[in-house]
């Protein structure tokens, strides 16, 4: 609690206008003589600080969460395309597909009313979608042009992205702290990816732009959501049909794609390219239901509480953890880049959360003249 005294000429009290933004607590005005004594007892902004600097962890722990169930899909497209070789764009769409059932199926029991969408937000639905639908084109074209380490290092080009263009369209703070943890990021990224070796990097102009593409993909798709989470709209609502709307586009890219795009399948058979595998589909369904529900849904989740850039930033984690959860699964070793990239990325997120929360001013009380 604050307390701050105020002393001034009798003035007509009808007339003082004072204006703290709804952070005063109450005021308190006594005469004595010829002067009076404002006491004001600022009690408010020191909770409300408090609960500010709660809903920054919670957000942080929510892209935290989020980071690493996406980091694990790795595990689960990395087990369907080597014992499988499913197609990229058969698996993107059951991928898609069994987000849109299993978040029918646990609103229908949960809330119904979060399964309607307005008028007014299909337009939107339609648009997320077809970004999420792009960026999930160009990552497959940045990894079969690129490998899986160069697109790894490209893809989270979305750092930088997203700041530049959260702070352009979403008028976001653009800090020397969180320019800094942008680069030491990346550069993170280069060393857990092993794309430092410049033998990773003899490819073709096309493979770097679509890896490029895939990156801005990724950032567009953060800032969309960051800005469907300043409009309230629900989060499970919005993802529901965002995939929705993101299977129906990767199902017709399938076809029109023909022969001509890398993992397409333009037949109706090889959507069943799994056949009566038991465990390839439940693979799948499981990394449709699991991590990418999860993962997609508290990143979402996190924007709510943190600006895009530093969800965003947050999440370019994501290779640590799936190095960290490799390690476990699937026996991979670190070696020593990979350990120093992870240590340089999570210092730059710690650094955003220690040092890249700008104080807020308190207004001034100023009595307006008579």
């Amino acid at each position: 609690m604050f307390v701050f005294l105020f002393r001034f000429k009798r003035i007509n009290l009808a007339s003082l206008s004072i204006n703290l933004e709804g952070k005063l607590a109450y005021i308190k005005i006594d005469g004595i003589g010829s002067f009076q004594y404002a006491i004001v007892i600022i009690q408010y902004n020191y909770s409300s600080m408090e609960v500010e600097m709660q809903s920054t962890s919670r957000g942080y722990l929510l892209a935290f969460i989020s980071t690493f169930f996406l980091a694990t899909t790795a595990i689960f497209i990395r087990y369907l395309t080597v014992n499988f070789q499913i197609p990229a764009f058969v698996l993107a769409f059951w991928r898609d597909i069994f987000v849109v059932v299993t978040l029918f199926v646990v609103l229908s029991i949960t809330n119904r009313s979060l399964l309607k969408a307005t008028k007014g937000e299909l337009p939107k639905y339609l648009y997320y979608g077809l970004v999420l639908a792009g960026f999930n084109i160009f990552w497959t074209f940045s990894v079969e042009q690129n490998g899986a380490s160069v697109a790894t290092v490209l893809v989270y080009t979305s750092a930088a992205f997203t700041a530049v263009l959260g702070w352009i369209l979403l008028k976001e703070s653009l800090s020397i702290i969180k320019i800094l943890a942008v680069i030491a990021s990346l550069i993170g990224c280069v060393l857990v990816s092993g794309a430092y070796e410049l033998r990773m990097w003899n490819q073709s102009g096309f493979g770097i732009l679509m890896g490029l593409a895939s990156g801005l993909g990724y950032a567009v798709y953060s800032l969309v959501g960051r800005s469907f989470a300043n409009r309230k709209v629900n989060i499970w609502t919005s993802m529901l049909y965002t995939f929705g709307c993101a299977s129906v586009y990767l199902f017709m890219f399938n076809f029109i794609g023909g022969d001509i795009l890398p993992g397409t399948v333009p037949t109706l058979s090889g959507y069943l390219w799994l056949g009566d595998s038991l465990t390839g589909w439940l693979v799948l369904f499981s990394l449709g239901a699991i991590p990418t529900v999860l993962g997609f849904g508290l990143y979402n989740a996190s924007m709510q509480y943190l600006p895009s850039s530093i969800a965003n930033l947050v999440a370019t984690m994501e290779p640590v953890f799936t190095v960290i959860t490799a390690y476990f699964f699937l026996g991979e070793m670190l070696n020593g880049p990979q350990m120093l990239g992870s240590l340089i990325i999570i210092c730059a997120v710690l650094s955003m959360r220690l040092f890249g929360v700008t104080k807020q001013k308190v207004p001034l009380i100023v009595p307006q003249k008579v």
